[in-house]
């Protein structure tokens, strides 16, 4: 018989319950789990003793943003995966932007495969992207294995991944009927009250010049946009980066009238709030804005009411001189916050102070996130015959973020300094130990392109 591996652990997190355990690894896969009790040690077995940890599902991060090629001086697959693996994250979905060329065609898509094969640390699936003219590259790539689509309402900040018209989301949708596929919206819209940073003649190192630069009203005109889309067609629709509050009320009715619609929002907006960004500190720019303590707090209760359904890290990095950090300038620097690394931390830090359990955890960071990319039947959940991917942490520990101990390939971050709450101690991808106290596995997974399991396929 193969060797297996079993997985010693007290806290077990299984769905909703916390249970003592033992987890049985072979050929990759979850084979069996073992109520702490009945276990007995077999010499047949390779015993990994994780002690006081938890263990729990691998998380599931479907807002990452690479950047290779192309701009891998941003973040390549090698360094954005190992930040992973030391964040217990056990699977990334690459946006597709902002590499060059973007993931927008099939011979696009081809191209980013070819680049990530073999720099990957953790597993990696991809969305594609619909911009103006390429509807008919959708089914193609659905076919090929991309997770789902990703678009843009305004400039995106790149000129290679354009915004789409009206026209161009009505041609998407169609091409997406039928498929299970799922088109993922940008919920920020060019509205009548759009301001310009430079015409409103305020000080451009105060973030609150940014701020008012991107009203809520840009989120709700948006949103508004894809929950008549989202019904009409009956096209599995999901609003990324949700940042205010206050459309929550008309992506419930949108719900409620039977549109397929999911929403995430992201750590920065339930971390940061935009009354304690320093003038200047434009490592704290991303798009859309943090926005108040506020608008903060009702993110936190939409979460615990279950209104919003996962979190993300929308980890966008950029390299140091677009941040304008010289003239601390928010209305000319890259908007976006790296934090694909600390999203375990990041959460449990504020959610453990609000009432939520580890069970939420699992829910909002790795079971719900699967979902949306059709990958819930092999991540996401411990159970027999999912992959073996696990994240072993210490909930009650504690650490402060330092460049040195960033693994993103730039180390600028709004987070640097702070103390957080939760230590990952191993990440454990298909059953291979990629992390452990520091340390990386020495050699990556190579490619391992992850193809979504959907109810309906492209004809």
């Amino acid at each position: 018989m193969e060797e297996e591996e079993k997985e010693d652990k007290k806290e077990v997190l299984l769905d909703d319950k916390v249970l003592p355990a033992v987890i049985v690894i072979k050929d990759g896969k979850i084979h069996e789990i073992i109520p702490r009790g009945e276990f007995s040690a077999d010499a047949g077995f390779k015993v990994l003793d994780v002690g006081d940890s938890v263990v729990m599902p691998g998380i599931v991060d479907c807002h990452v943003h690479v950047n290779e090629p192309g701009r891998s001086s941003w973040e390549g697959f090698w360094t954005a995966t190992r930040a992973a693996a030391a964040g217990g994250v056990t699977t990334i979905v690459d946006m597709p932007l902002n590499s060059i060329p973007p993931t927008t065609t099939l011979d696009h898509f081809n191209e980013k495969l070819r680049e990530a094969k073999g720099k990957c640390f953790v597993d990696t699936a991809f969305w594609g992207g619909v911009i103006p003219g390429n509807e008919l590259e959708i089914r193609p790539m659905i076919q090929a294995g991309v997770a789902g689509f990703k678009c843009f309402l305004i400039h995106s900040g790149v000129e290679e991944f354009p915004p789409v018209t009206d026209l161009d989301l009505h041609r998407a949708m169609k091409q997406l009927q039928g498929t299970g596929s799922v088109l993922l919206d940008d919920n920020l819209l060019r509205c009548t009250l759009y301001l310009f940073p430079e015409h409103l003649h305020l000080d451009p190192t105060e973030y609150s010049t940014f701020l008012q630069s991107r009203p809520d009203l840009m989120e709700i005109e948006a949103i508004q946009t894809v929950t008549e889309l989202c019904l009409h067609y009956q096209v599995r629709c999901h609003i990324v980066h949700l940042s205010s509050a206050k459309p929550l009320k008309q992506i419930q009715a949108a719900r409620q009238a039977g549109a397929p619609l999911t929403v995430e929002t992201t750590h920065h907006y339930l971390s940061l709030c935009a009354e304690k960004i320093p003038a200047g500190a434009t490592q704290f720019k991303c798009c859309p804005p943090i926005r108040d303590s506020n608008n903060q707090a009702q993110l936190w209760s939409a979460l615990k009411a279950g209104h919003i359904d996962m979190v993300v890290s929308d980890h966008s990095p950029c390299t140091p001189d677009l941040k304008s950090l010289d003239s601390g300038d928010f209305t000319k620097a890259w908007g976006g916050i790296s934090s694909l690394q600390f999203a375990l931390p990041l959460f449990w830090t504020s959610a453990s102070k609000r009432g939520f359990e580890l069970p939420d955890v699992v829910r909002l960071l790795s079971k719900r996130t699967a979902q949306l990319c059709s990958l819930d039947r092999l991540k996401g959940s411990l159970a027999p015959s999912y992959d073996a991917d696990l994240v072993i942490w210490d909930p009650d520990s504690q650490f402060q973020i330092t460049e040195a101990n960033i693994h993103h390939k730039n180390k600028l971050s709004p987070y640097l300094g702070i103390t957080l709450q939760g230590v990952v101690r191993a990440t454990i991808v298909r059953g291979r130990l990629v992390y452990q106290e520091g340390s990386f596995c020495p050699e990556p997974l190579g490619k391992h392109l992850l193809i979504p399991q959907r109810k309906h396929q492209a004809s």
